[in-house]
């Protein structure tokens, strides 16, 4: 059965951060779920690019999906309005929390890190990356210049720049080293 992975889009969200990693994890073979945080699939991006999500984090919670055990890892796309509005969702936290507490996934590049999982705790004694700059608003972290960092069962990066070594770094957290390493080649990585 393959391994199920939910991307959240909040109005805001870098394009690069959220694309990337959709569409490296769909190449490798695990089933990603694009789920927008409000009441519309169209998710307006921080460059104006829209994009329609497959479902709303609502209707997934109506359905019962919206919970821990529904998933194998969550990624969170930066941009600073896109995270700043994740972190303003109650079911973005509680879905967080509880795929943090049950061991699953837990995947924030740019400012998502510092925005939306450091407030919630789930950074405390963790080494971390995250957009430059931005690691100031982590109090108990341990920041790291590394592209991705992987501590634990959280997963983070920094920018755009480096969205396809973030996807990469996910499948092979998931599927293993040699599947992130065939998707990377695939696409010229």
């Amino acid at each position: 059965m393959a391994k199920k992975v939910i991307v959240l889009l909040a109005g805001g969200f870098e394009e690069v951060e959220a694309v990337t990693p959709v569409d490296y994890l769909r190449r490798s073979g695990l089933e990603v779920t694009a789920a927008a945080i409000g009441g519309n699939l169209a998710v307006k991006g921080a460059r104006g690019i829209t994009i329609n999500a497959d479902i709303t984090l609502a209707e997934l919670a109506r359905q019962g999906k919206a919970a821990a055990a529904s998933w194998d890892a969550v990624i969170l796309p930066g941009g600073m309005s896109g995270a700043s509005n994740l972190a303003a969702s109650k079911e973005t936290a509680a879905l967080l929390r509880e795929m943090a507490a049950a061991g699953k996934w837990v995947c924030a590049i740019c400012a998502s890190p510092a925005v939306v999982l450091a407030p919630l705790g789930l950074l405390s004694g963790k080494k971390f990356t995250c957009y430059p700059g931005m690691e100031e608003k982590v109090r108990d972290g341990k920041w790291s210049e590394d592209n991705v960092v992987i501590d634990g069962n959280i997963i983070t990066s920094r920018g755009a720049g480096t969205a396809g070594a973030f996807a990469v770094a996910i499948i092979g957290c998931l599927l293993g080293e040699a599947e992130g390493k065939k998707t990377a080649d695939s696409v010229l990585l």
